[in-house]
């Protein structure tokens, strides 16, 4: 309900995913890089969704992700991203709302229509990603909400949102905002490539205006340009008060102060999908710093978010871990 406290407020990019069924096949036949993320205008977007099969709609984004997987935990969460006045932008509105996710920011009436990111899922579980940004990148501090953002005990930036000018203003005034209201900021650093276009930027943001970072070990290596993963952590030491970087099956590790730990994966019988791992580890670990729990169950927490996400189709939860949670971590 909005005017309500808040745990999280995320901002990213509001995108619609369509999870698709697809084989090596179809991706060689259509100049399509197996496992990778590629942006694409609304031409080739709507060229590739004719020639599919059937697919499964839904909001997405990666701080969208965030942000549903923190309320299906039953934390309250917001959503800020902009969409368009058309079908789109409408089936994003009514999905994340029904998430049980805050969403007020009004759909924009002129400009690009809203992103779209067609997910093509093969057998072998590696996802490959076609993604047309569309009204997600035109995010600027007009679309900001202060007063949501000063209710949210954290406000969660997504990196692929950097890219543009006008996010980069929006991103710096969400983090005075939230620190100006005695609350905290995260940061996902969200790919190694987006690392590398905006690597001293993104160290500033980490130094001066992050409370807790995300990353996984790739993107940790590639902000400090330190191959070596336990120097690469090393670098990451006193940047930032909190620092969590993902490994996939060989867990976390988690920078606090001038503590750090490493925290086991939680063991998953069979990986169907890896799509939204990193985003439901970060609901699952922002949702037990938000509740007060101790640094080490965070992360926990975060591995059991994680490993459900990725034993199925399609980047949320589909299983209410609420009780389990309240009964290992309370």
């Amino acid at each position: 309900m909005a005017g309500q406290e808040l745990d999280l407020i995320a901002i990213g990019n509001a995108l619609v995913d369509t999870l698709i069924h697809a084989d090596d096949t179809f991706l060689l036949e259509h100049g399509l890089g197996k496992g990778s993320m590629t942006l694409i205008d609304v031409t080739r977007a709507e060229q590739l969704y004719r020639a599919s099969g059937p697919g499964i709609e839904a909001s997405g984004g990666s701080a969208a992700n965030t942000a549903a997987g923190l309320a299906m935990l039953g934390g309250r969460a917001g959503f800020a991203g902009r969409v368009a006045n058309d079908q789109f932008g409408g089936v994003f509105r009514h999905d994340i709302r029904a998430n049980g996710v805050e969403f007020e920011t009004p759909s924009a009436k002129e400009g690009s229509p809203t992103g779209r990111c067609l997910v093509f899922v093969t057998p072998d579980a590696n996802r490959t990603m076609q993604t047309y940004l569309g009204a997600a990148i035109e995010f600027g501090p007009d679309d900001l909400d202060e007063s949501q953002i000063a209710r949210a005990k954290y406000t969660f930036l997504e990196g692929y949102l950097w890219d543009q000018q006008r996010a980069k203003l929006a991103f710096l005034q969400a983090a005075d905002i939230a620190h100006s209201a005695g609350r905290k900021v995260a940061l996902t650093l969200s790919d190694p490539f987006c690392v590398e276009r905006h690597r001293e930027e993104f160290r500033q943001l980490v130094e001066n205006h992050v409370d807790v970072l995300f990353a996984n070990e790739a993107e940790i290596c590639s902000l400090w340009q330190i191959p070596d993963f336990e120097r690469a952590i090393q670098a990451t030491r006193g940047k930032c008060p909190l620092a969590v970087v993902t490994r996939s099956e060989k867990g976390s590790v988690v920078l606090a102060g001038n503590k750090a730990f490493a925290v086991q994966a939680a063991p998953v019988e069979r990986v169907v999908d890896t799509t939204g791992a990193g985003d439901q580890y970060a609901a699952g670990f922002l949702f037990g710093l938000s509740s007060g729990r101790r640094i080490e169950s965070c992360a926990r927490i975060a591995c059991l978010t994680a490993a459900e996400v990725i034993t199925h189709y399609g980047a949320r939860l589909v299983t209410t871990l609420t009780d389990q949670v309240m009964a290992r971590f309370s």
